[in-house]
């Protein structure tokens, strides 16, 4: 098996979370101007994993962007792990900007299906990082600095996978939902029923049931909806095998 990238590694971890602590410089009108603010935020990531965020104006994170958008962002992988230090963390570095791409918007909503109650607020708004570079330790020794063009992931020819992604998911779900739950029981080990598909892009698929998110890792990267039907077909006789 070909061993993987530290950007492929980085974006294994970021893919997997569905939240980070985004750290921010006060703004000027505080008595701590300049000083680091770090804070919870709810994140999704687009095809290249570029992440996204939906934030409120009245937060003291959102604010502070406004005076400077440059941001830092902790996806954290080591839960569960008996010595956490030992687990992969990537930090993020780049510039915060505000997105009225409606895609982006529907891909935050189906990872996060609960802000869709808050997302209309007239205070709130989705904010796309603009990667410069990023950090990721994989455990003890195991260090790298990547740039951000070697962390996004290119997805010049996976266009039609992104326009065919809504479909896709509502596909998965009203028409497979038992092979959705294979993935999760089967492949991934996580226990509880009413897994659903929340997003898919070239390198795997979003699952989610309640509070808890998994990722499905796709074996080759896919490009279009054709493509992702043959991975999602292959994924769901290993499920069937495993069983």
């Amino acid at each position: 098996m070909t061993e993987q990238s530290p950007a492929a590694i980085a974006r294994e971890v970021m893919r997997a979370a569905d939240r980070a602590t985004l750290a921010t410089l006060m703004r000027g009108d505080q008595p701590d101007e300049g000083a680091p603010y770090a804070s919870l935020v709810l994140v999704a990531l687009d095809h290249d994993a570029s992440p996204l965020l939906l934030i409120s104006t009245l937060a003291d994170h959102t604010r502070n962007l406004g005076a400077d958008g440059r941001v830092s962002l902790l996806f954290d992988g080591t839960a569960g792990l008996d010595e956490p230090l030992t687990g992969p963390r990537v930090s993020v570095q780049g510039t915060a900007r505000r997105t009225d791409d409606p895609r982006h918007r529907a891909r935050f909503l189906a990872r996060h299906p609960g802000a869709s109650m808050y997302a209309g607020f007239k205070d709130f708004a989705f904010w796309r990082i603009e990667v410069t570079r990023a950090h990721l330790v994989a455990g003890f020794g195991r260090i790298h600095w990547i740039a951000g063009g070697d962390l996004l992931l290119d997805t010049r020819d996976s266009a039609a996978l992104a326009a065919s992604e809504s479909a896709i998911i509502e596909h998965m779900n009203a028409d497979h939902a038992d092979a959705v739950q294979l993935y999760a029981a089967r492949l991934l080990n996580r226990g509880g029923e009413g897994w659903k598909m929340t997003g898919i892009d070239p390198e795997g698929a979003d699952l989610r049931l309640g509070g808890a998110v998994a990722r499905l890792p796709f074996e080759r990267a896919v490009h279009d909806a054709e493509s992702a039907r043959a991975e999602l077909v292959r994924l769901v006789k290993l499920a069937r095998q495993a069983g």
